[in-house]
């Protein structure tokens, strides 16, 4: 049509798209019809579907009826003037085509054919020889079809109506039915795009020890069932935010070769009682038929809390969806090959019921991981990332003591992202250590400016804390000291462990709560006044002695007592209900031995700033100089200071 169209002339194109029937766009308007929605919705769409037919139709039929009804005189007239180029019969209806290609009908006798009606009327035989007449049969299918449409057409339309309304109804009530169906996610074995295998996790070596026989009796459980032994059905992962307890549990999956189903807790719950369980019994009922299969529920903690302390009593929902969890648990057969793995990074709050043997007995604890398991972190997170010659993973992975897996990727992320922003093709080792910063602290405030003033106090601050730190013996050496806003931070001081351990001690704690108090002693001895700057410092500091006296022991007056107990967390898991443990008298003393650590913590800081107040000082002016000072510089200073800086650890 369209290259014919490039032959013709504008009118025959116009012409065309005039004639277009227009009913051949109804069944894209109708695909473009929301399939969901309340039945309101739909009715009122299908009252616009009919409005739109209806339009067009008299859009249609409104075409047809403009055509001008003449005479047979006047045809016989207009053929022996050499005017009409082709005549159309169909029954009683005459349809005449002229040379200037206008459309005009008439009616004709319906005993007599056309011609000798002419040839009545006086039309010459040879003009009548040039006019192409056609004799069309009335009893065609297209003939039937346009007589009986403005019959048919209501009809039709009424039908469909009824049917959509139906249709509607029956997808409410399939809604209905699958409401109660498992939202699990299911990764198939076969699936290379979504495989984890071990080798993709690292940092936790003891843990995939542990998860080794579950690799191997879903790869051949015979061997297992032989000499009378059963895996354990449940497997909880329990560590902090991000150490990989979800990859993990894929890589058990992964290297098992089995479907790995992946849901979170909180889809098991919903406002209906009963839903939940529903939940819970069809997503054991896939895994059963997919057996050997693995069930990973995540965030378990959203419904395996202690049971007894929801507001709706028995009838709760999060009760209700726990009971079905542990029936179903209980209900494996020796020889079933699905195992459910869990995972949480609050095991204090869940219901024992859950813990006891035969279900979630297999608990595996996923740590922060060392120096050497960020190490290799580092190593599969780089993965495509052109780096420059002097990228040292090793010294990265030095200076992110307390980072988890999820915090490796996005240093590395960020480093790649710092590159690319000021348009280099590799990423450098300068690149990962801004980076380490703005994982740890937030990003640069550059906004944030600061007026002489305030950048003198904040100064002072940073360098009382990296003054004491640098002097106490049991505290941690300083890396680097800036006073660039980052994140809620108007400046930091670094410091990094020269060793990593697993162990703090009461003089290690000490030392720390007095660094803490750094900045607000040197703010106090250089400006005789305290700023809203040192607020963060005296909550950690505070905490931390807090602590020391009632979960380690550290209180000489209290001695070795552990006097914050968990009975007012087990109810709502949380520490919204007052439990205390111990009377009035005795919290008195924890308050006063707190107060002791705190005020023997400022003196011991206030001494060391006043004995080195030269370097004190220099420092600060250092940091007005600069705004940051790394580690080697901040060294070269101590000892023009007479300060011997930290080499090796403190025994």
């Amino acid at each position: 049509m369209v290259k014919n169209n490039k032959k013709g002339t504008g009118e025959k194109k116009r012409g065309t798209e005039k004639n277009k029937n227009p009913l051949e766009k109804l069944p894209g308007i109708i695909s473009k019809f929301p399939k969901g929605g309340n039945l309101l919705t739909n009715f009122m769409g299908v009252i616009l579907v009919f409005l739109i037919i209806a339009t067009l139709y008299s859009m249609i039929t409104g075409e047809r009826n403009k055509v001008e009804n003449i005479a047979v005189s006047q045809i016989a007239q207009d053929i022996n003037a050499g005017a009409v180029k082709n005549i159309s019969v169909e029954g009683d209806t005459v349809q005449v085509e002229y040379i200037d290609g206008t459309l005009k009908k008439s009616k004709k006798e319906v005993e007599a054919s056309f011609s000798q009606t002419l040839v009545n009327y006086g039309v010459n035989a040879e003009k009548l020889s040039k006019v192409v007449v056609e004799v069309k049969n009335e009893s065609s299918l297209w003939y039937w079809v346009i007589n009986l449409m403005p019959f048919l057409l209501p009809i039709l339309l009424i039908g469909f109506f009824i049917w959509f309304l139906s249709r509607q109804v029956k997808g409410a009530g399939a809604q209905a039915f699958m409401f109660g169906q498992s939202k699990a996610r299911i990764i198939d074995p076969s699936d290379a795009g979504q495989k984890v295998t071990f080798k993709d996790v690292a940092g936790a070596k003891e843990a995939k020890e542990e998860l080794v026989e579950i690799v191997d009796f879903l790869r051949s459980p015979q061997k297992f069932l032989d000499i009378g032994a059963r895996i354990p059905k449940g497997v909880l992962l329990m560590g902090a935010p991000g150490t990989g307890k979800t990859l993990l549990a894929r890589a058990v999956a992964g290297e098992s070769g089995v479907p790995f189903f992946h849901l979170s807790g909180s889809e098991f719950v919903e406002m209906f009682v009963g839903v939940g369980a529903s939940r819970v019994r069809d997503l054991f009922k896939m895994a059963k038929k997919a057996a050997p299969a693995i069930i990973f529920v995540d965030e378990i903690d959203a419904v395996g809390r202690v049971r007894g302390g929801g507001v709706g009593g028995g009838n709760d929902e999060r009760e209700q969806t726990l009971n079905q969890i542990l029936v179903e648990m209980d209900g494996f057969e020796p020889t079933e090959k699905v195992i459910v793995m869990a995972a949480t990074n609050m095991p204090d709050v869940l219901d024992p019921a859950l813990l006891r043997p035969g279900r979630f007995d297999r608990r595996v604890t996923l740590e922060l991981p060392d120096r050497e398991g960020r190490e290799e972190i580092l190593e599969i997170h780089k993965g495509k990332k052109p780096l420059a010659e002097d990228v040292n993973l090793k010294i990265i992975a030095e200076r992110t003591p307390g980072f988890s897996g999820a915090d490796l990727y996005s240093l590395m992320n960020e480093g790649a992202i710092l590159a690319a922003r000021e348009g280099r093709k590799t990423v450098a080792q300068f690149d990962f250590i801004r980076a380490i910063e703005k994982v740890m602290l937030g990003p640069e405030r550059k906004s944030h400016i600061l007026s002489k003033e305030e950048k003198k106090i904040t100064a002072y601050h940073e360098a009382g804390h990296a003054l004491v730190a640098s002097v106490l013996p049991h505290a941690d050496p300083v890396h680097k000291i800036s006073i660039i806003a980052r994140g809620h931070a108007g400046g930091y001081t670094l410091k990094l462990p020269l060793e990593e351990t697993r162990l703090q001690s009461k003089k290690e704690f000490l030392d720390d709560i007095a660094m803490s108090l750094g900045g607000y002693v040197a703010e106090e001895m250089m400006f005789g006044d305290i700023t809203t700057g040192p607020s963060n410092d005296l909550q950690v500091s505070t905490a931390m002695a807090r602590d020391m006296v009632t979960k380690y022991g550290m209180s000489e007056k209290l001695g070795p007592m552990a006097l914050e107990g968990s009975r007012g967390r087990t109810l709502f898991g949380g520490r919204g209900v007052d439990g205390k443990d111990y009377s009035e008298d005795v919290s008195m003393k924890i308050d006063g031995e707190v107060s002791k650590i705190m005020n023997d913590a400022f003196a011991r800081a206030r001494m060391v700033c006043t004995e080195h107040r030269k370097a004190l000082d220099a420092i600060a002016e250092e940091l007005i100089s600069k705004e940051s000072i790394e580690r080697d510089e901040f060294e070269k200073l101590l000892v023009l200071n007479g300060i011997k800086p930290k080499r090796k650890a403190v025994n």
